[in-house]
């Protein structure tokens, strides 16, 4: 078997796995491996017979058992005895909310209901109020969610945008049998939420359709023109346009439409016209570019604010990557409400090839987190030390210390110029209004400890806005205070919001980049606060966790 089969029956494992609902880690787990797979440049056959699977990141000894079997017979039993157990349809059906496995069989039996089409036809027709288990109620919740997938454009988070895209990209690579499929629009912009998942594929429009329908979760496809729009059922539309060469549909649909507007703008001052059938043989977006006389822009900043006349002077090669990061910083261990233990947390960032590690748990008035009394402090303090004796990677003594509510920090004085880094957060009283929460926060800014402002605003993306407050004043009082700002890479935070990051980097502020890690699968995050960072134009100079461990310490007490 090849490794998109492959790749196809351990996905398939893994939801239903999770449709299941035993083991939410095996099912990651398989899920993971699935995309691994997908993903590898390396022989799986090769690997195979060398023994060496388990070297590819996520696959343990049962996964390689699987692999193993499945390449050499043809099948794998364990998924075998997955489909006998479980109703048909399943993973598809348990996407739909209150769809238990009991119902799903219900509906197998009872209706001959296997997907989620046969599913919205049956609630059309009225059969599910008189059955038994589902009632005219169900009926209509299902309806309501199915028609409200299609009629209402809602919001998702970006990282739940790359697990649809993921399952997406990977099952219609299986069906057409190519990996020339690219995600667009907003989503490879990395804004924070997205009403929509675009994506391209190098196909025509008949082969793409019949794909489509592979893909698990859909209510329903459109055609119109020459875009596939289909209905998913996390109520979020799906745009895929069929695109005759990749790189000039990566082009065309990454960016807004003010971008691609300017582009044309552009080429046609220099009497080229900005088309597909101009640029079929491209091999990448950087030959366009330079065809029209510009430097690449990065998909991160395609937004039409005038980063077009830019290119013309200004290759973007200064803004922050992935590989400039030297430190981690912000990170939570057990002490707190973290998952992990101070030595886990320092070797995982240490096998990412990282020079130091800040651990920051939370001060004591955020009791519900665990926060550190001073002599709990002192004991991680102990514990920091003995760790620091068995890793290579340097530990710095931090804290996540609570702004109160009387601009206090939460901690005296003798105790906060004890630690090597101050992350200042707000974590209650939410609710002061913007004139006092201003105050706050200006008060703060006095007290000489505070030199980092954690996740600023306080933001969760979808489900609490920002605190209020006069942020253009807190900023230009920290350009004064000399004090760094976090850009928190948590996904569901992913704060300080880029239009404010660049208006802090115009008063000449630094950053630091964090995870926010409360585990060592947390450091993952670390690419949405770097690509939150590229979108306000953030160059790597200004980010203090792009610098070396001694510089660094120096940078992080002075802040300047």
């Amino acid at each position: 078997m090849d490794k998109q089969q492959v790749a196809a029956a351990l996905r398939e494992t893994g939801l239903l796995l999770k449709a299941k609902g035993e083991n939410s880690f095996k099912a990651k787990a398989y899920l993971s491996a699935a995309k691994t797979v997908q993903r590898s440049q390396e022989d799986l056959a090769a690997l195979i017979a060398e023994n060496r699977l388990t070297e590819l990141p996520g696959i343990g000894e049962s996964i390689e058992k699987y692999i193993t079997e499945l390449c050499s017979t043809g099948e794998a039993r364990y998924l075998s005895r997955l489909r006998q157990e479980l109703p048909k349809g399943a993973a598809e059906l348990s996407l739909i909310r209150g769809l238990t496995l009991k119902r799903i069989q219900t509906l197998n039996e009872k209706l001959d209901i296997s997907n989620i089409q046969q599913l919205e036809q049956a609630c059309k027709e009225g059969k599910l109020a008189n059955l038994k288990g589902f009632g005219l109620k169900v009926q209509n919740d299902i309806l309501q969610a199915l028609s409200g997938s299609r009629e209402e454009i809602d919001q998702i988070r970006l990282v739940r945008a790359f697990e649809l895209v993921d399952e997406i990209v990977e099952t219609l690579s299986l069906a057409l049998k190519t990996e020339k499929i690219e995600v667009v629009g907003a989503v490879r912009r990395w804004h924070e939420t997205v009403d929509r998942i675009t994506i391209i594929v190098e196909s025509d429009i008949k082969r793409t359709a019949a794909a489509l329908k592979k893909v698990r979760g859909i209510v329903s496809i459109e055609e119109t023109g020459a875009l596939l729009l289909a209905h998913l059922v996390d109520g979020i539309p799906l745009e895929v346009y069929p695109v005759a060469n990749l790189a000039f549909g990566l082009l065309k649909h990454t960016g807004n439409k003010a971008h691609f507007e300017q582009l044309q703008q552009h080429a046609a001052a220099r009497n080229l016209e900005l088309d597909e059938a101009n640029f079929s043989s491209a091999k990448n977006e950087k030959q366009i570019f330079k065809a029209i006389g510009l430097h690449f822009i990065p998909p991160e900043i395609r937004e039409g604010r005038g980063e077009v006349a830019a290119s013309k002077t200004s290759d973007f090669s200064t803004l922050v990557e992935y590989k400039d990061i030297r430190g981690m910083t912000h990170c939570h261990s057990t002490y707190s409400d973290g998952n992990n233990t101070i030595e886990q947390m320092a070797l995982a960032a240490q096998r990412m090839g990282m020079e130091y590690i800040t651990i920051t748990d939370h001060s004591p008035t955020a009791h519900y987190a665990g926060g550190l009394s001073i002599d709990r402090l002192k004991e991680q303090w102990e514990e920091i030390d003995q760790v620091q004796q068995k890793v290579k990677i340097k530990l710095l003594k931090g804290t996540e210390c609570d702004i109160l509510a009387d601009s206090k920090l939460d901690y005296p004085d003798h105790i906060l110029e004890q630690f090597d880094i101050i992350i200042a957060s707000i974590h209650s009283r939410y609710r002061q209004d913007e004139e006092a929460m201003t105050r706050r926060l200006l008060n703060g800014l006095k007290n000489p400890h505070f030199k980092i402002w954690g996740h600023p605003l306080g933001r969760i993306t979808l489900h609490r806005d920002p605190i209020p407050c006069d942020v253009v004043k807190i900023l230009e009082a920290i350009a004064d205070a000399k004090v760094a700002i976090e850009i928190n890479g948590d996904p569901y935070r992913m704060d300080l919001a880029p239009n404010w990051a660049a208006i802090a980097k115009d008063l000449g502020l630094k950053f630091i980049i964090s995870t926010d890690a409360h585990s060592r699968t947390d450091y993952r995050s670390l690419q949405y606060g770097i690509h939150m960072a590229r979108r306000a134009l953030i160059k790597k100079e200004q980010v203090l966790n792009t610098f070396g461990y001694e510089q660094f310490c120096f940078s992080v007490k002075a802040a300047a």
